[in-house]
């Protein structure tokens, strides 16, 4: 009896098996990156469509050519910082980040990450170990900072006639590189297999900083001309609600309550298109890496709508 006892009591010991928790998928019209479930694919760019924001990549190590819609709020990661899809050149070798559609197809894309932003964020550097001036080839291990991590040992970087390198910034030669020393690359495939052939290679740190600048100052520009990007939120009587996408960041915060801005949708290609909205601002708070912006509006109406895309304006 006792045994028996034990037995019933057994189960309630263990407690009830926790339910799964949903898998986040991606819904047009918000902010999401399912990270519990996502693909992050090193490989060349083949093609993109710069009107549709699609395009199609060759996966390293199969050759699979894969194809991507790029979603609005994709963080495409240009030269160690923010950027557009018209930076990325055909041949570029970067990580692209996918997650499923409705259908189960892995084909919407929440970042491309060129090889610069990569190193540059982990901290990780490629460790001269041979030098072959003949062939142009560069052997070496990818390592970080202070080399107690490493990630990959015995990668060639190719080099070719033209391939430029860097130092303080400056140009610089094959010759200047030498073994014992640190360097990052942008590189590009052959349209085969995994070969890291090198457009630029950075010597040091200032050259890679000189280039991530340059590309902070273009796409700070490019912002201020067309507008911060966002999402609308919500549309209730003269109030409207947005949320900013992370690259409009530094946008975000230099906004100000009772600030002037216009508003105007935007379409699949992200151009604004449309009349305008004015409005002003009530309030500008982050969440995460996103810029959550109250308004009030200028006037009864607006054409704007939930789960549009929008250009925004400091007037």
């Amino acid at each position: 009896m006792k045994q028996l006892l034990l037995l019933m009591l057994f189960p309630l010991c263990l407690g009830a098996a926790e339910p799964a928790k949903p898998v986040r998928k991606i819904n047009p019209g918000e902010v999401i990156v399912p990270t519990d479930a996502m693909r992050r694919i090193w490989g060349e760019l083949v093609s993109i469509d710069l009107k549709q924001r699609t395009g199609v990549f060759r996966k390293e190590g199969s050759d699979e050519l894969m194809t991507f819609k790029v979603l609005p709020y994709a963080e495409l990661l240009h030269h160690a910082t923010f950027g557009d899809l018209q930076d990325f050149r055909v041949g570029e070798r970067a990580i692209f980040r996918l997650h499923e559609d409705a259908q189960g197809t892995w084909t919407w894309l929440t970042y491309i990450q060129d090889e610069m932003n990569m190193m540059n964020g982990h901290k990780e550097f490629f460790y001269v170990d041979a030098i072959d001036a003949l062939s142009g080839k560069i052997t070496c291990n990818q390592a970080n900072f202070d080399r107690s991590f490493v990630r990959e040992k015995g990668i060639i970087l190719e080099t070719e006639s033209a391939t430029r390198y860097w130092k303080d910034g400056q140009p610089a030669k094959f010759s200047d590189i030498k073994v014992g020393d640190r360097l990052r690359t942008k590189t590009h495939g052959i349209g085969k297999g995994k070969v890291r052939m090198c457009w630029e290679v950075f010597l040091d740190e200032a050259s890679l900083l000189k280039f991530q600048a340059e590309q902070r100052a273009v796409h700070a520009r490019r912002l201020a001309a067309e507008g911060a990007p966002g999402y609308v939120d919500v549309v209730a009587a003269q109030q409207i609600e947005l949320t900013l996408f992370q690259e409009a960041g530094d946008i975000g915060r230099a906004l100000k309550a009772g600030a002037a801005v216009r508003l105007v949708g935007a379409g699949p290609d992200r151009q604004a298109a449309g009349p305008e909205t004015l409005a002003t601002i009530k309030s500008a708070k982050f969440q995460g890496n996103l810029c959550k912006v109250s308004l009030e509006l200028a006037s009864a109406t607006t054409p704007l709508q939930p789960r549009q895309v929008v250009r925004l304006w400091v007037k």
